[in-house]
């Protein structure tokens, strides 16, 4: 087991890493572990949660998140590891042994680094120290002052390390070496005075001494234009240690390790690098953040001959991050630098292999004469002349593994960079190509890119409309780098008028183009790349109202079968259109979703769609409340599709009804703007699965919508169950008045529409009202008529529920001997085959109420903790909440507690 702090908040497992759920809870964690083994304050626990004033239930937030994180240590066996989460007064700590967690084990190998006589035991520790962070310190927390603090505290101890390997290097007489490692730093800390002092030293040392003045001067025009100061001491004498000409630590070295050879005893710069082949296309201007990509770059080029693959959708900038890190990293390969547009994705076509290898061999020095004229004879001349040679090799914009294969160098100094929009899977199974994804910018980085091109002082001056840009342009480097271009153009045009722009999808993609530059010519490129059948349903998915699909709706948008768009989707994965979200759930990137919309699709696509929508959730529906009829008839032109999901129990269908809910909503609402009110409602109300499960998950909107669809469409079986079902849920959420006005025409409009089985549903749901404002014996008797109407109709299911609920008005009027009566006859009716975990759940903590109520404390607790544990095996928290609640009010165990709060947090933030 690890924890971890250097890089993303986390807790590592030999299964996996623990789903630790929100950036708050991830907070909470940090926020233990920066003092293991000691006493956290909830206020200070508070402090690191909220930035502002916290909410009033805060401690309850507090308790409910230690509560979880302590159900996850416990299944993954933290006790075995001596880790435990405990309770100290009104603080909370986290005894553990130190060595689990990264931070502890990165200041310890510094500090034994330190002591190291030799230097290359030092470097060594340095390294692995170095090798412990993952990216930016306490990330997925939440960025409140008490964790950027330490955040901050943290990333400057990294910083004195990266300082302490340089001096390491130095001390080995590696000075090229110690001049890479400043610089990466120094690039992304360039205020940082003590990076660019050593930088400059180490550039003297290696014999770079334009270079080092430069960095100087670089150093100094920015200290003076960011900060209005000049140089510091230690940057000052390292730049007259260069005016001089002098190594000024050649008299400092330690006895044990021999000096350094003198400057003048150096072969110059100049003559190393004389005659150094370099193709590289210059350094990306503007170029910002991609810390980690260029993290994981470097590591992918580690190691004898590696072929690193960087893959990532069009407009990302694939190429800007390996020239960037091309440039950066020059100095490790003195046999040369090659480059190669394979313009793979280009309307200008490809180059042929033999006119790539003919530019990289005359680069090389061959005669042009002596090239071979077939591709095999010019590979094969390629691959011996770098066999001895130390060289970067770029191939960019490669269409197909077969493309790259015979431009691979082969010396084992060798490294090569491709990149790609496709994932070039073939090329990762025959040449062991190590992947490197690159995905779109974080909004910090996105707005930096902004303010590289725009200045810093225009895009402060609003900060809300350029994050707002970022947003629009998905974090997508090509439309943030056109949008700043427009904006660089009109220099009166403000950020937010360009925001107010962008933000009519209509004309976002147009706007995103300048010239032969832009969004939609590159995607045009991909798509032209695709094939057919893929191709036939990215411009499909265009039509999809939701953010995701799985195999079933891309099947019904493009009109197949689910196998045949499943590999439509991962040849669209493939190719960075699509994301892979989960093993069946994709996505598409807003502005590539904008851009498919715009393609040409049959008129009955969304219809389709819809129709598949309702009839997966009617088999959900199905699969959710076994034996329950089905809440309303297919519409006379539905078109039935191809295959539905089926749902193995009840459980896989609440996981579907969890995931598509937003995807549902967003239907229900094409299909009102489509005016297909038909298909509106019937996607509402096929959710009321989920409604009953998370009754206060704000469900009055969505039925509010509904309700007016049922009206439009003059369905009156229909408008009556959805008002029943809206006055529920505005009886649960305390609008009791509002619900009455409901509830009270539901059995109406149901008897006229001949609905037995809705007109007792719906005098259920009005007693609930009529109850909550102090009529029991009106609740009582719309019960009672309710459980006679289900049985003229012959629907157990809703004679149980009526029988529940009349229950329950006999508990509120302390009436214990019938209310464990009606318990005992809705029980009859069970049949376990067709019988909810929900009903069940309920009827028993009715019945262990009544018990209790009578005196039988005994079995009255038995069946409420029967009822509890089915509530919490299933996911039913309101189920679990009532029984354990009814427990609290006979015990005061501590256990209990904690699932009654578990449970409760669960039900309240809907995690």
């Amino acid at each position: 087991m690890e924890f971890r702090l250097l890089g993303a908040v986390s807790v590592a497992t030999e299964i996996g890493e623990l789903p630790l759920g929100p950036a708050k809870r991830r907070s909470l964690l940090a926020a233990l572990l920066l003092r293991p083994n000691h006493p956290v304050p909830v206020d200070q626990l508070t402090a690191a949660l909220w930035d502002h004033e916290p909410p009033q239930r805060a401690r309850s937030v507090i308790q409910g998140h230690v509560s979880r994180l302590r159900v996850l240590l416990a299944g993954a066996d933290a006790e075995m590891y001596g880790v435990e989460l405990v309770t100290q007064g009104t603080a909370y700590v986290l005894r553990m042994p130190e060595t689990l967690l990264d931070a502890h084990r990165f200041e310890e190998l510094v500090t034994l680094a330190r002591s190291q006589r030799a230097p290359a035991d030092a470097v060594a520790m340095y390294q692995e120290a170095l090798s412990l962070w993952q990216g930016p310190a306490l990330t997925g927390a939440y960025p409140t002052q008490p964790l950027q603090a330490a955040a901050h505290a943290l990333e400057e101890l990294r910083l004195t390390c990266v300082e302490l390997l340089a001096a390491g290097y130095t001390r080995m007489g590696e000075h090229a070496r110690a001049a890479a490692v400043l610089r990466a730093e120094a690039d992304v800390h360039p205020l940082r005075e003590s990076l660019s002092a050593g930088l400059v030293r180490a550039l003297q040392r290696a014999g770079r001494r334009s270079e080092a003045l430069d960095w100087f001067h670089r150093t100094r025009r920015l200290l003076a234009d960011e900060l209005g100061v000049d140089p510091g001491r230690e940057l000052a004498d390292a730049y007259a240690v260069v005016l001089r000409g002098e190594d000024d630590d050649v008299a400092q070295a330690p006895a044990a390790v021999p000096p350094p050879v003198p400057v003048t005893a150096q072969v110059p710069s100049a003559a190393l690098h004389s005659g150094t082949v370099d193709l590289l296309p210059r350094m990306p201007r503007g170029f910002h953040g991609r810390a980690g990509e260029l993290t994981a770059l470097s590591r992918a080029a580690a190691g004898e001959a590696p072929v690193c693959l960087v893959t990532g959708p069009a407009g990302v900038g694939k190429t800007a991050l390996v020239v960037h890190w091309a440039h950066r990293n020059r100095d490790r390969f003195p046999g040369g630098l090659l480059y190669a547009d394979l313009r793979g994705f280009s309307d200008t076509g490809e180059p042929t292999l033999v006119e790539v290898l003919r530019e990289f061999l005359l680069a090389l020095g061959v005669a042009p004469r002596r090239i071979p004229e077939s591709a095999c004879g010019a590979s094969a001349l390629f691959r011996s002349l770098a066999a001895d040679r130390q060289l970067l090799v770029v191939l960019d914009n490669a269409r197909g593994s077969e493309q790259v294969r015979e431009l691979l160098p082969g010396g084992a100094r060798c490294v090569t960079v491709v990149t790609s929009r496709y994932r070039l899977r073939g090329l990762i199974a025959s040449d062991a190509a190590r992947p490197v994804p690159v995905d779109v910018l974080e909004p910090e980085d996105s707005t930096a890119l902004l303010a590289a091109v725009l200045g810093k002082e225009r895009v402060l001056a609003e900060a809300v409309a350029a994050r707002r840009l970022a947003e629009l342009c998905g974090g997508l480097p090509l439309a943030l780098r056109v949008t700043a271009a427009r904006l660089a153009d009109q220099p009166d045009w403000s950020l937010s008028a360009m925001s107010v722009e962008l933000s009519d999808e209509s004309r976002r993609l147009s706007l995103l183009d300048v010239e032969d530059t832009g969004v939609r010519a590159a995607l045009r490129l991909t798509v032209r790349r695709l094939p057919e059948d893929a191709a036939h349903h990215f411009a499909h998915l265009g039509r999809h109202p939701g953010t995701h699909v799985d195999r079933y709706t891309a099947a019904a948008l493009a009109d197949t079968d689910p196998d045949t768009a499943e590999a439509a989707l991962d040849r669209l994965t493939a190719a960075h259109l699509v994301t892979r979200t989960s093993p069946d759930r994709w996505t598409l990137h807003d502005l590539v979703r904008l851009y498919a919309r715009g393609l040409d699709t049959e008129p009955d696509t969304l219809v389709r769609m819809l129709d598949h929508s309702v009839a997966t959730a009617l088999a959900a529906a199905s699969a959710a409340e076994p034996g329950d009829e089905s809440c309303f008839a297919l519409p006379a032109d539905f078109h039935p599709p191809r295959a539905v999901r089926k749902f193995a129990d009840r459980d896989q269908a609440m996981a579907w009804y969890a995931a598509e809910r937003d995807d549902l909503t967003l239907a229900a609402a094409a299909a009102r703007t489509a005016g297909m009110h038909s298909r509106t409602w019937r996607i509402v109300l096929a959710m009321w699965p989920q409604m009953v499960w998370r009754v206060l998950d704000g469900w009055t909107p969505l039925l509010q919508t509904a309700l007016d669809a049922a009206r439009a469409d003059a369905d009156t079986r229909a408008e009556s169950r959805i008002l029943a079902l809206l006055g529920w849920v505005l009886t649960e959420e305390g609008r009791t008045h509002e619900a009455l006005v409901h509830l009270e025409a539901a059995p109406v409009l149901a008897s006229r529409a001949g609905d037995m089985r809705g007109e007792a549903t719906a005098l259920v749901n009005l007693s609930l009202a009529q109850a909550a404002l102090g009529s029991p014996e009106e609740a009582a008797e719309g019960c009672a008529q309710a459980a006679r109407l289900a049985r003229d109709a012959n629907d157990r299911h809703t004679e149980r529920l009526a029988l529940y609920h009349l229950a329950r008005h006999q508990l509120d009027a302390r009436e214990w001997q019938s209310a464990l009566e009606t318990c005992t006859a809705a029980h009859a009716l069970d049949d376990q085959a067709d019988t909810s975990a929900a009903s069940r759940v309920l009827l028993l903590t009715v019945a262990g109420e009544a018990l209790l109520g009578m005196g039988d404390e005994t079995e009255g607790v038995r069946r409420l903790e029967e009822a509890a544990r089915e509530a919490e095996s299933c996911g039913y928290d309101d189920g679990a909440v009532r029984a354990l609640g009814a427990l609290l009010r006979v015990s005061a165990d501590v256990g209990l507690q904690a699932r009654y709060d578990t449970a409760m947090v669960r039900l309240t933030a809907g995690t």
